[in-house]
Protein backbone atom coordinates (compact mmCIF):
# COMPACT_ATOMS: atom_id res chain seq x y z
CA UNK A 1 0.00 0.00 0.00
CA UNK A 2 1.18 3.51 -0.74
CA UNK A 3 2.01 5.38 2.47
CA UNK A 4 -1.34 7.72 1.84
CA UNK A 5 -3.28 4.83 2.02
CA UNK A 6 -1.51 3.34 5.23
CA UNK A 7 -2.50 6.40 6.66
CA UNK A 8 -6.11 5.88 5.79
CA UNK A 9 -6.04 2.39 6.89
CA UNK A 10 -4.67 3.66 10.52
CA UNK A 11 -7.56 6.28 10.88
CA UNK A 12 -10.12 4.54 10.01
CA UNK A 13 -8.91 1.85 12.50
CA UNK A 14 -8.28 4.00 15.29
CA UNK A 15 -11.92 6.32 14.67
CA UNK A 16 -14.18 3.12 13.87
CA UNK A 17 -12.78 1.27 17.08
CA UNK A 18 -12.90 3.57 19.42
CA UNK A 19 -16.54 4.84 18.00
CA UNK A 20 -18.14 2.01 19.79
CA UNK A 21 -17.59 3.50 23.18
CA UNK A 22 -19.20 6.97 21.76
CA UNK A 23 -21.64 4.73 20.30
CA UNK A 24 -23.56 3.68 24.10
CA UNK A 25 -22.95 7.02 25.09
CA UNK A 26 -25.19 8.34 21.87
CA UNK A 27 -27.77 5.41 22.29
CA UNK A 28 -28.22 6.27 26.05
CA UNK A 29 -29.19 9.55 25.13
CA UNK A 30 -31.53 9.58 22.23
CA UNK A 31 -32.63 5.73 21.73
CA UNK A 32 -30.98 2.97 19.31
CA UNK A 33 -33.19 4.14 16.21
CA UNK A 34 -32.69 7.66 16.77
CA UNK A 35 -28.86 7.62 17.23
CA UNK A 36 -28.96 6.00 14.36
CA UNK A 37 -31.26 8.32 12.13
CA UNK A 38 -30.33 11.37 13.32
CA UNK A 39 -26.43 10.40 13.03
CA UNK A 40 -27.26 9.40 9.12
CA UNK A 41 -28.75 12.35 8.59
CA UNK A 42 -26.75 14.56 10.17
CA UNK A 43 -23.67 12.84 7.82
CA UNK A 44 -24.96 12.47 4.60
CA UNK A 45 -26.57 16.82 4.68
CA UNK A 46 -23.36 18.00 6.15
CA UNK A 47 -21.49 15.54 3.03
CA UNK A 48 -23.85 17.67 0.69
CA UNK A 49 -23.74 20.58 1.50
CA UNK A 50 -19.79 20.44 1.86
CA UNK A 51 -19.80 19.50 -1.45
CA UNK A 52 -21.75 22.27 -2.90
CA UNK A 53 -19.89 24.80 -1.00
CA UNK A 54 -16.81 23.39 -2.30
CA UNK A 55 -18.14 23.21 -6.24
CA UNK A 56 -17.37 19.84 -6.04
CA UNK A 57 -20.02 18.37 -8.83
CA UNK A 58 -22.23 15.28 -7.65
CA UNK A 59 -24.07 12.71 -10.27
CA UNK A 60 -26.40 10.50 -8.58
CA UNK A 61 -27.54 9.42 -12.34
CA UNK A 62 -27.15 6.14 -10.96
CA UNK A 63 -30.56 6.26 -9.47
CA UNK A 64 -31.65 6.80 -5.91
CA UNK A 65 -33.28 3.33 -5.90
CA UNK A 66 -29.63 1.45 -5.55
CA UNK A 67 -28.80 4.30 -3.45
CA UNK A 68 -31.68 3.78 -1.03
CA UNK A 69 -30.99 -0.32 -1.22
CA UNK A 70 -27.13 0.29 -0.13
CA UNK A 71 -28.74 2.79 2.81
CA UNK A 72 -30.94 -0.12 4.23
CA UNK A 73 -28.25 -2.54 4.38
CA UNK A 74 -25.24 -0.40 4.98
CA UNK A 75 -26.87 1.81 7.23
CA UNK A 76 -30.25 0.84 8.73
CA UNK A 77 -29.56 -2.89 9.38
CA UNK A 78 -25.91 -2.34 9.90
CA UNK A 79 -25.76 0.82 12.30
CA UNK A 80 -29.01 0.36 13.73
CA UNK A 81 -27.16 -3.38 14.49
CA UNK A 82 -24.58 -1.76 16.22
CA UNK A 83 -26.41 0.40 18.10
CA UNK A 84 -28.88 -1.91 19.78
CA UNK A 85 -26.74 -4.29 20.36
CA UNK A 86 -23.82 -2.52 21.72
CA UNK A 87 -25.28 -1.38 25.09
CA UNK A 88 -26.93 -5.17 25.53
CA UNK A 89 -23.28 -7.12 24.65
CA UNK A 90 -20.87 -4.84 25.30
CA UNK A 91 -18.83 -2.84 22.97
CA UNK A 92 -16.04 -5.34 22.41
CA UNK A 93 -17.98 -7.97 21.58
CA UNK A 94 -19.78 -6.13 19.03
CA UNK A 95 -17.03 -5.07 17.68
CA UNK A 96 -15.39 -8.86 17.32
CA UNK A 97 -19.16 -9.76 15.43
CA UNK A 98 -18.44 -6.94 13.44
CA UNK A 99 -14.74 -8.07 12.15
CA UNK A 100 -16.55 -11.22 10.81
CA UNK A 101 -18.04 -9.05 7.79
CA UNK A 102 -15.26 -10.22 5.38
CA UNK A 103 -16.33 -13.94 6.57
CA UNK A 104 -20.34 -13.19 5.87
CA UNK A 105 -19.36 -11.49 2.30
CA UNK A 106 -17.11 -14.23 1.27
CA UNK A 107 -20.40 -16.75 2.27
CA UNK A 108 -22.83 -14.74 0.68
CA UNK A 109 -20.17 -14.13 -2.60
CA UNK A 110 -20.15 -17.90 -3.02
CA UNK A 111 -23.87 -18.65 -2.52
CA UNK A 112 -24.76 -15.90 -5.59
CA UNK A 113 -21.76 -17.37 -7.37
CA UNK A 114 -19.93 -14.11 -8.10
CA UNK A 115 -16.74 -15.47 -5.15
CA UNK A 116 -14.68 -19.07 -5.09
CA UNK A 117 -13.53 -20.31 -2.01
CA UNK A 118 -10.41 -22.35 -2.02
CA UNK A 119 -9.57 -24.68 0.59
CA UNK A 120 -8.24 -22.04 2.76
CA UNK A 121 -11.12 -20.03 2.16
CA UNK A 122 -13.32 -23.50 3.30
CA UNK A 123 -10.98 -23.63 6.68
CA UNK A 124 -11.38 -19.82 6.89
CA UNK A 125 -15.16 -19.90 6.87
CA UNK A 126 -14.89 -23.23 9.39
CA UNK A 127 -12.97 -21.25 11.70
CA UNK A 128 -15.12 -18.30 11.60
CA UNK A 129 -18.17 -20.47 12.47
CA UNK A 130 -16.81 -21.93 15.19
CA UNK A 131 -15.22 -18.68 16.29
CA UNK A 132 -18.71 -17.23 16.68
CA UNK A 133 -20.38 -20.10 18.52
CA UNK A 134 -17.40 -19.86 21.10
CA UNK A 135 -18.19 -15.81 21.22
CA UNK A 136 -21.71 -16.58 21.78
CA UNK A 137 -22.12 -19.56 23.74
CA UNK A 138 -19.10 -19.05 26.32
CA UNK A 139 -19.48 -15.57 27.67
CA UNK A 140 -18.70 -14.00 30.58
CA UNK A 141 -21.80 -12.37 31.45
CA UNK A 142 -24.98 -14.32 32.46
CA UNK A 143 -26.60 -16.06 29.33
CA UNK A 144 -29.99 -14.55 28.91
CA UNK A 145 -32.63 -14.07 26.26
CA UNK A 146 -31.38 -10.11 25.81
CA UNK A 147 -27.99 -11.43 25.63
CA UNK A 148 -29.14 -13.53 22.80
CA UNK A 149 -31.34 -11.42 20.64
CA UNK A 150 -28.18 -8.87 21.29
CA UNK A 151 -25.68 -10.84 19.59
CA UNK A 152 -28.73 -12.10 16.89
CA UNK A 153 -29.48 -8.37 15.98
CA UNK A 154 -25.37 -8.02 15.87
CA UNK A 155 -25.35 -10.73 13.57
CA UNK A 156 -27.47 -10.05 11.37
CA UNK A 157 -26.39 -6.26 10.94
CA UNK A 158 -23.02 -7.57 9.68
CA UNK A 159 -24.74 -10.19 7.23
CA UNK A 160 -26.70 -6.61 5.71
CA UNK A 161 -23.54 -4.89 5.71
CA UNK A 162 -21.76 -7.73 3.86
CA UNK A 163 -25.08 -7.83 1.52
CA UNK A 164 -24.21 -4.35 1.23
CA UNK A 165 -20.30 -4.40 0.08
CA UNK A 166 -20.86 -7.15 -2.29
CA UNK A 167 -23.95 -5.05 -3.60
CA UNK A 168 -21.85 -1.53 -3.80
CA UNK A 169 -19.38 -3.79 -5.90
CA UNK A 170 -21.51 -4.90 -8.13
CA UNK A 171 -24.43 -2.09 -8.71
CA UNK A 172 -22.71 0.82 -8.04
CA UNK A 173 -19.63 0.18 -9.48
CA UNK A 174 -18.20 3.70 -11.65
CA UNK A 175 -20.31 5.49 -8.64
CA UNK A 176 -17.77 8.15 -6.84
CA UNK A 177 -17.23 7.37 -2.96
CA UNK A 178 -19.16 10.94 -1.81
CA UNK A 179 -22.55 10.03 -4.25
CA UNK A 180 -22.65 6.38 -2.05
CA UNK A 181 -21.90 8.29 1.13
CA UNK A 182 -24.25 11.06 1.11
CA UNK A 183 -27.07 8.72 -0.60
CA UNK A 184 -26.64 5.95 1.66
CA UNK A 185 -26.72 7.99 4.65
CA UNK A 186 -29.65 9.85 3.96
CA UNK A 187 -31.58 6.91 2.90
CA UNK A 188 -30.94 5.18 5.52
CA UNK A 189 -31.39 7.81 8.34
CA UNK A 190 -34.93 8.77 6.43
CA UNK A 191 -35.95 4.64 6.71
CA UNK A 192 -35.00 4.62 10.23
CA UNK A 193 -36.91 7.89 11.06
CA UNK A 194 -40.38 6.18 11.77
CA UNK A 195 -38.74 3.86 14.39
CA UNK A 196 -38.16 6.96 16.79
CA UNK A 197 -41.80 6.84 17.16
CA UNK A 198 -41.55 3.01 18.56
CA UNK A 199 -38.12 3.42 20.61
CA UNK A 200 -38.49 6.81 22.01
CA UNK A 201 -35.95 9.22 23.29
CA UNK A 202 -35.21 8.27 26.85
CA UNK A 203 -35.16 11.74 28.19
CA UNK A 204 -33.87 15.38 27.30
CA UNK A 205 -30.24 15.29 25.90
CA UNK A 206 -28.29 17.07 27.19
CA UNK A 207 -25.57 20.01 25.13
CA UNK A 208 -22.79 16.96 25.62
CA UNK A 209 -25.30 14.25 24.27
CA UNK A 210 -25.57 16.66 21.04
CA UNK A 211 -22.00 17.40 20.46
CA UNK A 212 -21.31 13.38 20.67
CA UNK A 213 -23.98 13.15 18.03
CA UNK A 214 -22.81 15.18 15.84
CA UNK A 215 -19.29 14.67 15.76
CA UNK A 216 -20.40 10.76 15.26
CA UNK A 217 -22.10 12.23 12.22
CA UNK A 218 -19.56 14.22 11.12
CA UNK A 219 -16.14 12.52 11.46
CA UNK A 220 -16.88 8.88 11.97
CA UNK A 221 -19.86 8.46 9.60
CA UNK A 222 -19.09 11.32 6.88
CA UNK A 223 -15.48 11.40 6.80
CA UNK A 224 -14.66 8.17 7.41
CA UNK A 225 -17.04 6.43 5.12
CA UNK A 226 -15.73 8.66 2.32
CA UNK A 227 -12.02 7.91 3.28
CA UNK A 228 -13.22 4.05 3.57
CA UNK A 229 -14.80 4.24 -0.33
CA UNK A 230 -11.58 6.02 -1.67
CA UNK A 231 -9.50 2.95 0.31
CA UNK A 232 -11.92 0.72 -1.68
CA UNK A 233 -10.96 2.51 -4.88
CA UNK A 234 -7.41 2.21 -3.84
CA UNK A 235 -6.46 -1.20 -2.80
CA UNK A 236 -9.79 -2.96 -3.75
CA UNK A 237 -12.06 -4.23 -1.16
CA UNK A 238 -11.04 -7.30 -0.22
CA UNK A 239 -7.93 -5.70 1.45
CA UNK A 240 -10.30 -2.35 2.48
CA UNK A 241 -12.86 -4.30 4.29
CA UNK A 242 -10.01 -5.94 6.32
CA UNK A 243 -9.71 -2.98 8.16
CA UNK A 244 -12.55 -4.34 10.56
CA UNK A 245 -9.25 -6.84 12.03
CA UNK A 246 -7.55 -3.41 13.05
CA UNK A 247 -11.02 -1.86 14.18
CA UNK A 248 -11.80 -4.80 16.77
CA UNK A 249 -8.53 -4.66 18.26
CA UNK A 250 -8.98 -1.14 18.56
CA UNK A 251 -12.45 -1.58 19.92
CA UNK A 252 -11.55 -4.59 22.37
CA UNK A 253 -8.90 -3.10 23.53
CA UNK A 254 -10.82 0.21 24.74
CA UNK A 255 -13.87 -2.02 25.76
CA UNK A 256 -12.09 -3.84 28.66
CA UNK A 257 -9.31 -1.35 29.46
CA UNK A 258 -11.59 1.99 29.45
CA UNK A 259 -15.15 0.67 29.80
CA UNK A 260 -14.22 -2.31 32.23
CA UNK A 261 -15.89 -5.28 29.85
CA UNK A 262 -15.24 -8.99 30.65
CA UNK A 263 -14.50 -11.60 27.96
CA UNK A 264 -14.24 -14.68 28.92
CA UNK A 265 -11.04 -16.64 28.12
CA UNK A 266 -13.09 -19.05 25.60
CA UNK A 267 -14.39 -15.47 24.72
CA UNK A 268 -11.22 -14.16 23.46
CA UNK A 269 -9.91 -17.49 21.67
CA UNK A 270 -12.83 -17.04 19.70
CA UNK A 271 -12.36 -13.54 19.04
CA UNK A 272 -8.65 -14.94 17.59
CA UNK A 273 -10.41 -17.99 15.60
CA UNK A 274 -12.87 -15.34 14.17
CA UNK A 275 -9.96 -12.87 13.07
CA UNK A 276 -7.82 -16.11 11.60
CA UNK A 277 -10.64 -17.31 9.87
CA UNK A 278 -11.31 -13.98 8.15
CA UNK A 279 -7.88 -13.65 7.32
CA UNK A 280 -7.87 -16.83 5.54
CA UNK A 281 -11.38 -16.08 3.79
CA UNK A 282 -9.46 -12.54 2.33
CA UNK A 283 -6.47 -14.59 1.24
CA UNK A 284 -3.92 -12.76 3.73
CA UNK A 285 -2.76 -15.44 5.15
CA UNK A 286 -1.66 -17.53 1.97
CA UNK A 287 -0.18 -14.66 0.33
CA UNK A 288 2.35 -14.43 3.55
CA UNK A 289 3.28 -18.05 2.93
CA UNK A 290 3.87 -17.31 -0.88
CA UNK A 291 5.58 -14.54 -0.08
CA UNK A 292 8.29 -16.17 2.52
CA UNK A 293 8.62 -18.87 -0.21
CA UNK A 294 9.81 -16.64 -2.98
CA UNK A 295 12.13 -15.23 -0.68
Amino acid sequence: MKPRDIAAYATLALVWGFSFMVVVKVVAAFGWAGAVSFRSIVAGGALFFIARLGGKQLDFSCGWGKLAVLGFLSVTCQLAGIAFAAPIIGTAMTAILVSAIPLFSMIIGRLLGIEHIGRAGLLGVAMGIVGIVMLVGFPAVPFTSAFLIGCAVSILGSLCAALGSIFASERLRGVGSWEMTIGSFIAGGLMLMPLVLLVPVPAVPGVIDYLWLVGMGLVTSAAMYVVYFNLVASIGPTRAISVEFAVTVVAVLAGTLILGENLSPLQFAGAAIIVTGCALVLGLIPNLWRARARA
